[in-house]
């Protein structure tokens, strides 16, 4: 019997670990009452995410694209005794909404909030992460990424959502006389991103399939060279 994606994915979260009532909520309330509910992680996410911190076991954490806090949460779950998640959103109307999901999470000491453009507050973080996650405008998905790399321990991870794009990564990559794709500028900066990655020797990484593609990235040790084929 064949099964839809849709069975399958609710196969996957009734076997998965329960999502805590928590976010249980905030998905509920973000569905309920933001305009675009999708850039929520989910359930599925969320739990690869914090698995993946649980497995690291991060002193620090940079997020890129808070949103309502649920991938924030699910990351900060997984930090070491002591450490701390920076997250940064450009929207200063979702704070309060996230923060109030943070303090019901009982970690408020353990999330730091930033308000601004994500340019502009990395390169003042005085900080060295264990794990990145960039979740926000796709077409500064580079950038993020270069700025992040900076800040990136050597064995760090960087996981980077949405790079297929609803699978608008596989067409219109045709390149016009200015340079430009044929494509709308947040597909044209995922493509851009996915290649850099791709190309980059710092770097072993892997695009996972899963939900609208997961990138993962995991930074060489210093004066290592490039990884090993």
């Amino acid at each position: 019997m064949e099964c839809t994606l849709a069975e399958l994915e609710s196969y996957a979260r009734k076997i998965s670990s329960q999502e805590p009532d928590v976010l249980a909520e905030l998905n509920r309330n973000t569905h309920a009452r933001m305009l675009r509910p999708r850039m929520l992680s989910g359930h599925l996410q969320g739990r690869l995410l914090e698995l993946m911190s649980r497995m690291l076991c991060p002193q620090r954490i940079l997020e890129i694209g808070t949103y309502t806090g649920y991938s924030a949460i699910c990351l900060a779950r997984g930090l070491a005794p002591g450490g701390l998640l920076h997250t940064i959103d450009h929207n200063p109307e979702l704070e309060d909404f996230a923060r109030q999901y943070i303090d019901k999470a009982g970690l408020s000491d353990r999330i730091i909030l930033h308000t601004g453009e994500a340019l502009e507050v990395i390169p003042a973080l005085e900080e060295r992460f264990d794990m990145v996650f960039i979740d926000a405008d796709k077409e500064n998905y580079v950038r993020y990424f270069d700025l992040a790399m900076d800040k990136l321990r050597p064995g760090g991870v960087i996981l980077a959502d949405n790079v297929l794009w609803g699978g608008k990564v596989l067409g219109g990559q045709e390149t016009s006389q200015e340079g430009q794709t044929g494509t709308d500028r947040e597909t044209r900066g995922i493509i851009r991103f996915n290649e850099h990655v791709s190309q980059h020797p710092g770097v072993l990484n892997m695009l996972l399939p899963f939900r609208d593609g997961l990138m993962i990235c995991m930074k060489q040790a210093e004066n290592q060279g490039s990884f090993p084929d």
